[in-house]
């Protein structure tokens, strides 16, 4: 950056000397023209004129002013150059393109109107060399075909000079080695160099009919090798439009095509049909074409060719100057494949100069330096380079403090590394310890005095550069201040006295040091005993829980058993009223228990731990038609199967959920899906009472390493629904047991979406966040059903990358749907103690004896109206019944507060009374 500074100094005055000449010309001539008689109208032109240039001046100063109070405003500078140049101020306009360049690499647009103004007005062979400095500088900016085309068509003028033509050669080949390679616009560089060529080989062939001399000869055969390897060395490269090339060639070359250089052009086409796809998806992709350029140079880097990705990467560039991502890839490609000085040095320059707020842009650039061995001047003590670091140390610190810590609430720089290495240059080069433990003094106050590690930091640099005095002190205060690691701190100070210190100095650090040791473990004994009365209450808490639920268990079997001695006691007083011999018809009362035998409960009870769900019941007396409607059912579907508790093995199972009730053949279905596991030993399948497929099931292998392979398959779809599959847990003997496998805390190289469309595939969300970084895992969330609900996790390598995916997608928009990206954060999933009873699959439904307002479950009356009556004032007997004062019979139970209920108050009327009241009515 020095030496380019230095040459556009020495280029400034004599572009300016110019500038003012022409000027000068230009005032003499529109003087001349003043002085000549015009028409009226022509002087309203001129009037009209004038007040555009009036206020295009005044435009142009103010733009002046403010770049005088922001130098480094791009747009300004662009549109101060767009108004110079508009209005032919020449002189000024050299200088604003002088200023700007200074500051910001120029586009390949400003430096082409640049070039061109200057071409104008070059005269003489030394204006011509300013030209081509000016040339050398567009270059280093940027890779831009364009500008090497002009640079090169600009020497061709000049090949009439000594040296000329080599001078034109020279140039050319340098911008093959730049731009020879560019798919798209390579060929124009090697078409006019080969033209160049052919108009030399014109100049060098003998007049017709006339016989050339040796020398001459030997020139015109020299000539013609240059073209032959002109042609075959671009036919050697995948460019755009190689058919036409190799035809010309073969047109133009005598003897045909070699063999060679055929092979070779049919190697390049084959590259060039895999670049296709690529240049096809810039062209119709819309500027900038980050993501396109970005699959491209994965591809080049995959092929293997250096100068190959090295053009990717700078066609890239030219479009995408202002992203450091890229130029970070690019260097570090650059920094370990090529290690070419002057290569990589440019390209670390330019990286800086684009994207001068990157940090590790110049972390990069100062290794790299070192790297290769550049030149730079020895900080000393009095010199002035070591005010410019002080003060840049000092800025550092001023930024941190007001633009991240005051606006962001955080530090910046939480070790304080940056006030480190200042004091260890203070101390190293500068000899002034007293700065350094002025700023490590700064450190200490900044919440850093408990931890152990700076104490020894400040301890060593005592150590290295300082005096035994400061470093007792260090140790003394570090004991004192010390809470992470005090033994450790002690243990150096006993050491450094043993070593350094008198026998008082040893008996004072055993005191201090005892002292503090002493201290400290009597703060962790009271910390150990208060966090372990913590735990013996949360204990206590827990085993008060599971006699809660142990006890509520008990109250609700009890209550299951007198309903049930209640019912069967009623259907013995209906078989007495009916008669012993009479066959009454089959009727499933609703809440009723009626489940086939203990054992068969018994044997599910590690398969309903899980859910809390019991075997399905088997029926006593089965309803008329039950045989009928299960014609068509397979008897083993039908049929429970008897597994005892010893053939069952929960550690060597799985519970597989969600199935589809209509499933065919299920257990042919699942024997097939987890054969591949390991070897199944049975399916149990769960019916209801009626034979009908419940959706869920057990699979039982004979070994127990099938079962971590049958958990993969959690999530499979099985017939169009996602099968769910999980370990084969006893809830009741393990109620902490947590069948949910997806975290429930904060995620940070996770990011959640929501907001997406009901079609969009993993596939789409992988196109549009893996330019962000790379992705590990996607996951869309799906209902039970395997329909999606507009939600997925997209997990990164990460967590830079993921914030990074936030700020860029947040927002944006997807099938004119808006996403929602934010850090994965799932709330806390609160298991239920105990499943609501009518969720209970196979459990009795509880009859609801009073409803939302003290009254039965519902508000119809359901008996004969003869029955519906208020009793009488004096107490008679009725229908074999006495009737309780003050008691309204409702639906078979007594309403209302205060009421008996009917078994102490009222006796069971049987078949034969309800018939008598039917008849009296």
């Amino acid at each position: 950056m020095a030496a380019t500074g230095n040459e556009e100094q020495t280029l400034l005055p004599d572009i300016e000397e110019e500038a003012e000449g022409m000027e000068r010309e230009m005032e003499s001539e529109e003087e001349e023209e003043e002085g000549m008689g015009v028409e009226h109208s022509e002087e309203e032109d001129e009037e009209d004129t004038s007040e555009d240039e009036r206020e295009n001046e005044a435009e142009i100063q103010r733009l002046e002013e403010q770049l005088s109070i922001n130098a480094f405003d791009y747009n300004c500078h662009v549109d101060l150059i767009k108004l110079l140049r508009q209005e032919a101020k020449l002189h000024r306009l050299r200088k604003a393109r002088q200023k700007m360049s200074e500051l910001f690499p120029l586009t390949e647009e400003i430096w082409l109107d640049w070039l061109k103004d200057e071409i104008r007005l070059t005269e003489d062979e030394s204006d011509r060399e300013k030209v081509y400095e000016l040339f050398e500088r567009a270059i280093k900016d940027y890779v831009c075909p364009e500008i090497w085309l002009e640079y090169v068509q600009y020497s061709i003028g000049g090949m009439g000079a000594q040296g000329g033509i080599e001078r034109v050669r020279s140039i050319f080949e340098r911008a093959l080695t730049a731009v020879g390679l560019h798919v798209t616009k390579g060929a124009s560089i090697w078409e006019a160099y080969r033209e160049f060529e052919i108009v030399i080989l014109s100049t060098v062939q003998p007049p017709p009919g006339s016989v050339p001399s040796q020398e001459q000869q030997e020139l015109l055969n020299a000539q013609l090798d240059r073209i032959h390897k002109l042609f075959r060395r671009q036919l050697a490269v995948p460019l755009m439009d190689m058919e036409g090339t190799y035809a010309e060639y073969s047109d133009w070359a005598d003897d045909g095509v070699p063999e060679t250089v055929t092979h070779q052009y049919r190697r390049a086409l084959q590259q060039m049909e895999k670049c296709k796809p690529y240049e096809e998806a810039l062209l119709v992709s819309e500027t900038p074409k980050l993501a396109e350029y970005q699959v491209y140079i994965d591809f080049e880097i995959k092929e293997g060719d250096p100068a190959r990705v090295q053009i990717i990467f700078e066609r890239a560039l030219a479009e995408n100057c202002l992203v450091p991502d890229l130029w970070i890839k690019y260097t570090t490609y650059l920094d370990r494949q090529l290690k070419i000085k002057d290569l990589v040095l440019s390209a670390h320059e330019r990286a800086v100069r684009n994207c001068p707020w990157t940090m590790g842009l110049w972390k990069s650039y100062l290794l790299a330096l070192e790297r290769h061995g550049a030149d730079h001047q020895t900080v000393t003590e009095w010199s002035r380079e070591l005010d410019e670091l002080r003060a840049a140390f000092a800025r550092s610190l001023d930024y941190l403090k007001q633009d991240v810590e005051e606006r962001f609430s955080e530090s910046g720089d939480l070790s304080c590394t940056i006030m480190q290495i200042w004091a260890k240059i203070e101390a190293l080069h500068c000899k002034n310890m007293q700065k350094a433990r002025e700023l490590w003094d700064s450190i200490m106050t900044k919440g850093n005095a408990k931890y152990a590690n700076m104490w020894l930091e400040y301890y060593n640099l005592e150590r290295s550069y300082g005096d035994a005095t400061h470093c007792r002190k260090a140790l003394h205060r570090a004991v004192q201040c010390t809470s992470d690691y005090p033994e450790h701190v002690c243990d150096v100070l006993l050491n450094f006295e043993r070593v350094e210190g008198s026998l008082e100095d040893w008996d004072a650090a055993v005191q201090k040091t005892d002292t503090k040791l002493n201290r400290v473990n009597e703060q962790r004994a009271r910390v150990a005993e208060k966090e372990a009365l913590l735990a013996r209450q949360e204990e206590e808490k827990a085993e008060h829980r599971r006699k809660a639920k142990a006890d509520k268990k008990g109250q609700k079997k009890s209550q299951k058993a007198n309903r049930t001695g209640d019912k069967r006691k009623a259907e013995d007083e209906c078989e007495d009223e009916w008669g012993e011999d009479a066959e009454m018809p089959f009727k499933r009362l609703r809440g009723e228990e009626d489940f086939g035998c203990t054992t068969t409960e018994e044997l599910m009870e590690t398969e309903s731990g899980l859910f809390g769900r019991r075997a399905p019941p088997q029926r006593k007396t089965e309803p008329p038609g039950f045989r009928k409607n299960q014609q068509g059912m397979p008897e083993a579907s039908r049929e429970p199967q008897d597994v005892s508790k010893e053939q069952r093995k929960d550690e060597n199972s799985v519970f597989v959920s969600n199935l589809a009730f209509n499933l065919e053949d299920p257990e042919g279905k699942l024997r097939t899906l987890f054969g591949g596991c390991g070897t199944v030993q049975q399916v149990r399948l769960v019916y209801t009472p009626k034979g009908v497929f419940r959706g869920y099931c057990y699979v039982q292998f004979e070994d127990r390493l099938a079962v971590p392979e049958a958990l993969k398959l959690d999530r499979q779809e099985v017939d169009g629904r996602p099968m769910y599959v999980s370990p084969c847990v006893d809830k009741n003997k393990n109620p902490d047991f947590k069948v949910f496998k997806y975290k429930t805390s904060l995620e940070k190289h996770k990011i959640f979406i929501s907001g997406l469309p009901y079609t969009c595939t993993k596939e789409t969300l992988e196109d549009l966040f893996k330019e962000h970084g790379t992705i590990r895992a996607i996951r869309l969330v799906t209902n039970r059903s395997g329909k999606p609900k507009g939600l997925a996790y997209v997990e990164y390598e990460n967590e830079a990358q993921a914030s990074k995916a936030v700020q860029k997608m947040d927002g944006t928009m997807l099938e004119n749907f808006t996403l929602s990206v934010a850090i994965s954060n799932p709330p806390s999933r609160k298991m239920e103690d105990k499943a609501a009873p009518s969720r209970i699959l196979g459990a009795v439904m509880q009859r609801q004896p009073q409803g939302a307002r003290g009254k039965g479950r519902t508000q119809i009356s359901l008996l004969p109206r003869s029955l519906y009556r208020q009793s009488a004032p004096d107490a008679k007997a009725e229908n074999g019944t006495i009737s309780a004062p003050h008691a309204t019979v409702t639906d078979g139970v007594h309403g209302g507060p205060g009421t008996a209920s009917l078994d102490t108050q009222t006796k069971s009327l049987s078949n034969e009374d309800f018939a008598r009241m039917l008849l009296k009515k």
